[in-house]
């Protein structure tokens, strides 16, 4: 048997010492383009959130007066396009048994999205449904991370899939974190002039603090491009040999049918990634309308701000990641996800809720400009005279919370759920995570952007609170289950059995 003689180290010679599986030049070349799925993870994220903080001013500049449900739906649009395109993607991996073609052509239309973005002001007065159009097609482009879990999952060993999984999640959060703040960083490029009339365009090229979000991911879109051509990425798939070699089978068919997933615990973490992925895109969404309603901030100034606190937000994950592996070995994953990502989330709900000893400053009638102060708009929002404010210091904390809950429940959610699943592929599985968190972005902006327009901040955070509590309770029911499954007995082969000599033979 080829298989066997290979484990045992017969053929292969120029592999590295003691492994079997691939040379050190294998290797390189297969941690390179695990490497550039982390980059593109890394992308893809932060072409979602680079414009949460700027879509509000920037849909209020191009149609003025629209509504928080309009809002709402262009921030939704992204993920129901990456939602939709999903299983059609990893349909066509399948067929094809490469990611480079779904990889390339997803980018592609990420690139020409983003442009799209960067020229909305061409669109008057559609420009509310050419941007959805836009944020949708950015949604079905970023489909391809459902691709690029899959070839995560083909291209890592069993010992390197904790790594592998906490890597990709460490991208994702990255790129959601430091998106807001490089919005932030253009906001000194300003508005940019007025809009000429509708019909005039002198200059159909514009560079202001809005359109800027669109092309800087234009020419990520395309780097990430130039990295997938063959010269760069290589595709070097492990994990299906891997298993035939540690179960003592001779096809990959074999080996996935002696590997048994709880499914009870698999769901409950899909459904838990749902709700932190949920909680995590409403602050992200309302921060810059409830800034400006709560503190009455002005547009520029909600920009500025909360782009400088994304990116103090942005370096706590960071901090977060790297105390995540001396803290697991000091206490349980599993204790680390329930009490330290899901509790400090279902705090940062209850702190945004107000709890000012008067009600929130209240708009002008002159309504809210670049440079006019904001307030909250009482004749859209009725909740507005009758509520409570928010105090900065409840924001700045509620912020922190989520700051470091998020990125480590997401990251230990993933890494428990690759261990639940076991030493299979898990292409099949990370869609269906990443599913998951496509329906909780698309969701989520909708329903807490009406929640709030109609009956303010109370009932919004008050609902995400009780829904994180919910799933904190679900995962400590299943709690004993979040491990990896037992390892199946492999019977050494008979040929390969050291000979026993008859002591008796003289």
């Amino acid at each position: 048997m080829e298989w066997l003689k290979d484990k045992m180290g017969l053929v292969g010679r120029n592999r590295t010492e003691g492994d079997a599986l691939e040379s050190a030049q294998e290797r390189r070349e297969r941690w390179r383009s695990v490497y550039i799925i982390y980059f593109t993870m890394f992308q893809m994220s932060l072409g979602f959130s680079i414009v949460l903080t700027g879509v509000w001013p920037y849909l209020d500049k191009l149609q003025p007066g629209s509504s928080k449900e309009a809002l709402g739906l262009a921030v939704g649009a992204s993920p129901l396009g990456q939602l939709a395109a999903s299983p059609l993607l990893g349909f066509w991996a399948n067929r094809a048994g490469s990611a480079r073609g779904p990889m390339l052509t997803t980018l592609a239309l990420f690139v020409m999205a983003s442009t799209l973005y960067a020229h909305l002001h061409l669109t008057r007065p559609y420009a509310h449904h050419w941007m959805l159009a836009a944020r949708a097609l950015v949604g079905v482009s970023s489909a391809n991370v459902a691709v690029a879990r899959s070839y995560l999952s083909a291209a890592t060993r069993e010992s390197e899939r904790t790594r592998a999984v906490a890597g990709a999640s460490l991208a994702q959060v990255l790129g959601f974190v430091v998106g807001p703040a490089l919005q932030a960083a253009v906001a000194p490029l300003g508005p940019g002039e007025p809009y000429p009339p509708l019909g005039q365009y002198n200059h159909p090229i514009r560079l202001d603090m809005y359109t800027a979000a669109g092309w800087i991911n234009a020419v990520l879109g395309l780097i990430n491009f130039i990295l997938f051509l063959p010269f760069f990425f290589k595709e070097k798939k492990i994990a299906a040999r891997e298993a035939m070699l540690a179960h003592g089978k001779e096809t990959e068919k074999e080996a996935m049918k002696a590997i048994k997933p709880d499914y009870v615990s698999s769901w409950m973490l899909v459904g838990a990634f749902f709700v932190l992925v949920f909680n995590f895109v409403l602050l992200e969404t309302l921060a810059t309308s409830l800034t400006m309603d709560q503190f009455a901030w002005n547009k520029k100034q909600a920009l500025e701000y909360m782009g400088a606190l994304m990116s103090a937000g942005a370096i706590v994950a960071c901090v977060v990641f790297a105390l995540i592996t001396p803290l697991t070995k000091l206490f349980e994953e599993r204790a680390l996800l329930l009490w330290g990502g899901f509790l400090l989330t279902g705090m940062a709900s209850i702190l945004c809720i107000p709890w000012g000893p008067g009600p929130p400053p209240l708009a002008g009638s002159s309504g809210v400009t670049e440079e006019a102060g904001g307030g909250c708009p009482q004749h859209s929002q009725p909740w507005c005279e009758n509520s409570r404010g928010l105090t900065i210091v409840q924001f700045l904390l509620g912020y922190t919370c989520v700051s470091i809950g998020y990125p480590l429940g997401v990251t230990l959610i993933q890494t428990i759920f690759s261990k639940v699943l076991g030493p299979r592929p898990q292409g099949v599985w990370m869609g269906v995570l990443t599913g998951a968190g496509c329906v909780s972005r698309a969701l989520g902006p909708v329903f807490v952007s009406a929640v709030y327009a109609r009956h303010g901040p109370d009932a919004t955070f008050a609902s995400t609170a009780a829904l994180t509590f919910v799933a904190l309770l679900a995962l400590r029911l299943v709690y004993s289950r979040l491990k990896p499954p037992p390892s199946p007995e492999v019977v050494p082969p008979r040929e390969m059995m050291p000979l026993k000599q008859n002591e008796n033979v003289s």
